[in-house]
């Protein structure tokens, strides 16, 4: 895994051994920021499940001005402080909460932050044919304080699996969908 574009492309980061974090595909990642165009440059991220700092490090390597990232894993935070102190990024510019997301999105709108982009690629869930999903990207999409933390022309970008269908709340406006293999990304915003 990688930085596959802005000051530090080409900068290895390192994933943790094991099953408990699943980087978003470099494949994957051109695609969302392709798509993106120049937006990133000069915006406020929030990164939740940030697990080894991939996505918010690579919005950093393209000109985000600022980068909060919420993850709950204590090991994962280590994987992502390393990877932030190889990637020659200024880290002065980077807030990480070891937290749990859903704990943190009610003390954020408390603090009145506002972010131009927030960005989340949570565990995937199970298929869920025939009910309403129950997964962390269902729960994401559901969480009240969310669509107060983005700018008015903000964008939310969500990834989940095609077998997990979410329901869209009406306070969020489909921009694109990307699809690739299992993937699917949402990019979002208020409505």
């Amino acid at each position: 895994m990688r930085i596959i574009g802005g000051d530090a492309a080409g900068r290895l980061l390192k994933v943790p051994d094991g099953l408990g974090v699943r980087p978003m595909p470099d494949k994957v990642k051109l695609a969302v920021f392709n798509s993106l165009g120049g937006f990133v440059e000069g915006t406020r991220v929030l990164d939740l499940f940030a697990g080894t700092g991939a996505l918010g490090q690579e919005c950093l390597s393209r000109g985000a001005v600022s980068l909060l990232s919420v993850e709950k894993s204590a090991r994962h935070a280590r994987c992502y402080r390393e990877n932030l102190g190889s990637s020659g990024l200024d880290s002065t510019r980077v807030e990480l909460r070891v937290m749990d997301v859903f704990t943190a999105l009610p003390q954020l709108a408390a603090t009145e932050r506002r972010f131009e982009l927030i960005i989340a690629d949570p565990p995937y869930g199970d298929k869920n044919v025939g009910r309403r999903s129950t997964s962390l990207a269902q729960r994401l999409l559901d969480e009240s304080h969310l669509p107060g933390l983005l700018m008015p022309d903000g964008l939310f970008i969500i990834g989940h699996t095609r077998r997990d269908t979410l329901e869209l709340p009406a306070v969020w406006k489909e921009r694109r969908v990307l699809k690739h293999g299992d993937t699917v990304i949402r990019i979002l915003g208020v409505t």
